[in-house]
């Protein structure tokens, strides 16, 4: 596939010079073309916030939905059409935060989506303010003393829940970052990146340089079938482990157990309205 297959020619970009937004959309593209996956066959959805903005610069199909909003829209359309490659991207206000219930019930139900987010640790775009993954003692505009409250832990909690696919990248490192995607939309299930990407404006604490100091990655003897040892490794702090924490093959994907397709491969979807029931009564279905 070419290798500018997904640029969007005259895209307006509002990131920030060195945001490491473009970093991750370099991973995202790289990863996409070397799977061999056709812009025709991907659907981007995303929310509201700078990452959200990431499926405006490439192509794709897209669908972009509210604040905190993106994965039931995305569990809907990989259950109308399990074929297609089906990725949601936001921020940690968009994901761990507004779309925190959201995200329990993706996990739960396993759909066969990638989320991918891009994790700020706080609220970027609107100018600073404390995220659910924001450091302790981080001074921000609404927490001018420091955020008191201990930062959320999302690998942690994706492990603990069972979430089938599980891994920590950063975003500087561009090269592991695309494995780990290529990785998450080949697995069968619901995955979760965390992509760390401190703030370059608001982000005075814990900039890319202190992130390169506290990571380091998750051993190459590393077994990640283990849902206990891979708890644990996610409680680290001290440092924090890069690399994919968890992994469970075999297990039923939200489609497959709805039996969406049966034996007939038309998506389910167009089945539905050429049965003649209304499309609003299919999505509160899916994505209820």
């Amino acid at each position: 596939m070419e290798k500018n297959v997904y640029n969007m020619p005259r895209a307006d970009i509002s990131w920030c010079p060195g945001c490491g937004n473009y970093m991750i959309l370099k991973s995202l593209k790289d990863a996409l073309i070397e799977l061999d996956i056709t812009p025709e066959n991907l659907v981007m959805v995303s929310g509201v916030g700078g990452a959200s903005k990431i499926p405006h610069y490439m192509k794709a199909n897209v669908f972009n939905g509210l604040h905190g909003r993106i994965l039931p829209p995305a569990c809907g359309i990989k259950a109308a059409n399990p074929e297609l490659v089906v990725i949601a991207a936001g921020g940690d206000g968009d994901i761990y935060g507004e779309g925190g219930n959201h995200l329990l019930h993706a996990i739960r139900r396993n759909s066969d989506i990638t989320s991918i987010v891009h994790n700020n640790l706080m609220y970027a775009l609107t100018k600073n303010q404390a995220s659910p993954t924001s450091f302790k003692d981080t001074v921000t505009t609404t927490q001018p003393l420091g955020v008191t409250e201990e930062p959320f832990n999302p690998v942690a909690m994706a492990v603990s829940l069972g979430a089938t696919f599980v891994a920590r990248a950063f975003c500087l490192d561009t090269e592991q970052t695309k494995e780990i995607i290529k990785k998450a939309v080949l697995h069968k299930g619901y995955a979760l990146i965390d992509i760390i990407m401190p703030c370059l404006i608001y982000e005075k604490m814990h900039t890319f340089s202190w992130t390169k100091e506290n990571t380091y990655y998750l051993e190459s003897d590393f077994k990640p079938h283990d849902r206990i040892e891979s708890f644990k490794r996610s409680l680290e702090t001290e440092k924090l482990p890069l690399g994919i924490f968890y992994i469970q093959e075999g297990k039923p994907t939200f489609e497959q157990q709805q039996a969406i397709y049966k034996n007939d491969k038309t998506p389910v979807v167009f089945r539905e309205i050429s049965r003649g029931k209304p499309l609003n009564e299919f999505l509160c279905r899916f994505t209820g």
